[in-house]
C-alpha cells in the first residue's frame, strides 16, 4: 500500500474548539485549551502518524479583526496556513456566526483543495439547532463537506479522521515518524505557563502577558526551568504576583504538573515577572517572542 501524507489546516472564529480537536486527533494534550478567546497565538503543527499515513495538522489562532501588532501577526499565521494545505477544515459551532474576516471567508469559497466545515460542540445543542447551522453553512459553502462532531467527547472524531485520510495524496512522510510537532519542548513549556495564566486571571491581564524561557537545563532525573513572564504595566505585575506571591505560586504549581505529565519527567520551575511596556505593539518585541521573522 502506498504511503499517504498531507497538510490539513484548522481555522475558525475564536472559541470553536480547534485546539481541542487537534488534541483529539493526536490522542494527547499537545495544544493548550482554555475557555478564553485567543488562547492560541501561534500556528502550531501537530503530527498524526501511522505506518501508512502522516497528517500534519496546523492549528491556527482564532479569526479576529486585529487591533494591535500582535493580533496582526496572529492573522498572518492564519493566512500562511493556506500555502501548503492539502485540505482545509473550518470549525464552527451550533451558535456560530460567519467568520470575523469576510475576505478570509471569500478565500475559502475559492479554494482549489477540499474544504470541510466541522460543526463542533453538537452535544451542547438540540437536533434542530444542528440542522439549522448545517443548512446555514451548506448555503455559504456549497462545495464543502459538512461534519457535525463533539471534539471534547471525541464523538465522530475517528470517522472524521478516516474521511481526511481518503483525500490525502500519496507522498512520503514530511517529518520523522516519531515527531509529534514541529515545535520543541521549550515552546510547549511556555505555552503551559501561559495556559495557567489564562485559567487563573481575568480581563486584560492574560492577554498582556508573554512567557520566555531564560534557562532550560535537562538533567538525568529532572528538568530545571527558569521562565520570565512579561507584562505591559506595573499594575499587571502586581495582579499576576498576588498577595505575598500566592497567585503566581498557583500558576507555577499548575504549569509544573502539566509539564511533568507532558515531559514524563520531574520539573523544577522558577517564575519571575517583568514589565515590558507595550510589547504587543512593538515589532522588536514581537520578533523576540517569535511572532515575526
Amino acid at each position: 500500500m502506498a504511503h499517504k501524507a498531507g497538510f490539513v489546516s484548522l481555522l475558525g472564529n475564536p472559541n470553536v474548539g480547534k485546539s481541542t480537536l487537534l488534541n483529539a486527533f493526536l490522542g494527547t494534550s499537545l495544544a493548550i485549551t482554555t475557555p478564553k478567546a485567543q488562547t492560541t497565538r501561534h500556528r502550531i503543527m501537530g503530527i498524526y502518524n501511522t505506518p501508512e499515513v502522516q497528517i500534519v495538522f496546523s492549528d491556527t489562532p482564532g479569526v479576529i479583526q486585529p487591533v494591535y501588532a500582535l493580533q496582526e501577526q496572529m492573522m498572518d499565521a492564519v493566512q500562511s496556513t493556506f500555502e501548503d494545505s492539502d485540505l482545509v477544515m473550518m470549525l464552527t459551532e451550533p451558535t456560530a456566526t460567519p467568520l470575523k474576516d469576510g475576505k478570509l471567508e471569500k478565500r475559502l469559497r475559492q479554494l482549489d483543495v477540499p474544504l470541510f466545515v466541522v460543526i463542533n460542540k453538537i452535544d451542547t445543542a438540540s437536533p434542530d439547532q444542528v440542522e439549522a447551522v448545517f443548512q446555514f453553512w451548506q448555503g455559504r459553502f456549497p462545495q464543502a463537506s459538512i461534519y457535525p462532531i463533539a471534539a471534547l467527547e471525541k464523538f465522530q472524531v475517528p470517522a472524521l479522521l478516516e474521511e481526511i485520510k481518503k483525500l490525502l495524496p500519496e507522498a512520503p512522510p514530511y517529518f520523522p515518524k516519531e515527531d509529534l510537532s514541529d515545535r520543541d519542548d521549550r515552546f510547549f513549556v511556555t505555552e503551559m505557563i501561559r495556559e495557567q495564566i489564562l485559567l487563573h486571571y481575568q480581563k486584560e491581564v492574560p492577554y498582556a502577558t508573554e512567557v520566555a524561557i531564560e534557562e532550560y537545563r535537562e538533567e538525568a532525573d529532572i528538568n530545571r526551568i527558569r521562565a520570565i513572564i512579561y507584562v505591559e504595566r506595573s499594575s499587571q505585575k502586581g495582579i499576576l504576583l498576588g498577595h505575598q506571591g500566592k497567585a503566581i505560586k498557583k500558576v507555577g504549581t499548575g504549569a509544573r504538573k502539566r509539564m511533568e505529565a507532558f515531559l514524563e519527567k520531574k520539573v523544577f520551575l522558577e517564575l519571575y515577572v517583568k514589565v515590558r511596556p507595550d510589547w504587543r505593539k512593538k515589532d522588536e518585541d514581537l520578533r523576540r517572542f517569535g511572532y515575526k521573522p
